[in-house]
């Protein structure tokens, strides 16, 4: 990360005029507003509009713990897999969590210049940590984007929400939005027992048609398989999500004790965007 790389991708949050580096950890637009870089290389246009809720450190770290285990390794090369086939040169990752996925679409895509963005300044720190290739910026998806028109030719969004005009907006003419979602069956053993939230039925159609006018929907493939979690593990699994703020730890104790088989359950879709 550098500061010229970082300003790359962004406009200024207030007038959506674009950022230039104007210091040492400073950027600022011609309008003359400034903000500061975070020394871990990151910055923060989150804004104070709406009571904004990231994922926790604790989250963050449940979730650093169960995808290092491997379980979903084979979503990730999927993932990879489909990125690599549209030889970006920029890629945006909105909802990065700890960069699991997105490092993998660097490793397929060498030379690649990436942008991770979530609402998590802890998940944004540890996307960025050691990775000269992928700039940080902590925003809020459902506002306007802090992000320059036309300056992705890819954007993740894993298990993340979307905003499809802005998408739309960032995207460069006929670029390609992939995102991830769970299917019906995903994880439904924990959700039997109550320890993780539902999953809407029919999912994938329903965001195709939400994303309507603006994509369309070019690829689609289904992934699934068992995974045999040990406690830790399954642990591990419900507190990176959401239901982590719900889950009584005596309840989930005695749960996990008995479970040993969960379903991995995935949709991959891809989007390209089309002129509206």
């Amino acid at each position: 990360m550098s500061l010229q790389t970082l300003s790359e991708w962004l406009r200024c949050p207030n007038c959506f005029r674009p950022l230039s580096p104007a210091g040492p950890l400073t950027l600022r637009c011609g309008a003359g507003h400034s903000f500061d870089v975070n020394k871990r290389g990151y910055v923060s246009l989150a804004g104070g509009s709406r009571r904004l809720i990231g994922d926790s450190a604790a989250m963050v770290d449940a979730r650093a713990l169960f995808l290092a285990t491997g379980w979903y390794e084979p979503l990730r090369e999927r993932l990879a897999d489909r990125v690599a086939a549209e030889n970006p040169t920029r890629v945006l990752d909105v909802g990065c969590g700890t960069g699991y996925y997105l490092k993998a679409v660097l490793g397929l895509s060498p030379g690649v210049s990436a942008l991770g963005m979530d609402l998590s300044p802890v998940a944004v720190g540890r996307t960025v940590s050691g990775q000269d290739q992928i700039d940080g910026l902590v925003a809020d998806v459902w506002s306007p984007l802090p992000v320059r028109d036309s300056s992705a030719d890819v954007i993740l969004n894993v298990f993340a929400p979307r905003n499809p005009l802005e998408f739309h907006r960032v995207l460069r003419e006929h670029g390609m939005l992939v995102v991830v979602v769970p299917q019906a069956s995903h994880l439904k053993e924990l959700r039997t027992s109550g320890l993780v939230l539902d999953v809407p039925p029919n999912k994938g159609d329903h965001l195709s048609a939400t994303l309507s006018p603006a994509f369309e929907l070019e690829t689609r493939d289904e992934l699934s398989y068992s995974l045999h979690l040990d406690q830790a593990q399954a642990a591990a699994l419900i507190g990176m999500g959401p239901g982590a703020h719900h889950t009584d730890s005596d309840a989930l104790t005695l749960q996990l004790s008995r479970m040993q088989t969960v379903t991995a359950s995935f949709e991959l879709l891809g989007y390209r965007r089309i002129s509206i």
